[in-house]
């Protein structure tokens, strides 16, 4: 069962009236106007809480002339609480650590930072984001090769018209090392890595 439906069954769930009128069918099928005088409400009232148990499918419905009568779908009701209890137990735990706070930031300084053609919209001025965007153009050059400083001039302008800055945060945070005038990566574990800033 796809998240947004388990989202979709527990909001169902979430409402007193609603889990009285699941009660109160569990013991067979019911007709609105019953239903309505049980639970002291009117008509309308138990109308819109049960087409809420409808869409989520832990009811059906059938007519009788005038009458409409309700009754459980225990089937999508046992469903939906497997379904909960795999999802929480069996793969909740790896599905929030891929959608970790980290992997959220990052989503978020590429998606907010850096336009569709790839260019960086501006250099981020908060110090985490600003490390997520350097390391983000870093990764795109070659571990082992020596470029010299016209070279990486030519590979950051596409991305930003300031290399110079972003040539000298290259350098800052220990993506790269410079010597005479020529560069290259460093080994990643020497890189100023975003997620061990507090």
């Amino acid at each position: 069962m796809q998240l947004d439906k388990i989202v979709a069954y527990h909001k169902a769930l979430s409402d007193p009236t609603r889990l009285r009128i699941l009660l109160l069918l569990s013991r067979g099928e019911v007709h609105g106007q019953a239903l309505a005088e049980k639970l002291n409400l009117s008509q309308p009232t138990v109308t819109h809480h049960a087409a809420k148990l409808r869409e989520a499918a832990l009811i059906m419905e059938r007519r009788d002339k005038n009458t409409v009568f309700f009754k459980l779908n225990p089937e999508f009701i046992q469903a939906g609480s497997d379904a909960s209890l795999k999802f929480i137990f069996a793969k909740g735990v790896e599905e929030m650590e891929e959608q970790s706070p980290e992997s959220s930031l990052k989503e978020s300084v590429l998606r907010n930072f850096f336009a569709k053609d790839g260019r960086l919209r501006q250099i981020p001025s908060q110090y985490k984001k600003k490390l997520i965007a350097l390391q983000y153009l870093v990764e795109k050059l070659e571990p082992g090769v020596v470029y010299t400083e016209k070279e990486i001039n030519e590979f950051i302008k596409p991305f930003h018209e300031d290399y110079a800055t972003i040539r000298r945060e290259f350098i800052m945070h220990q993506f790269m090392y410079r010597e005479n005038d020529k560069y290259e990566l460093n080994p990643p574990e020497l890189w100023t890595h975003w997620e061990n800033v507090k």
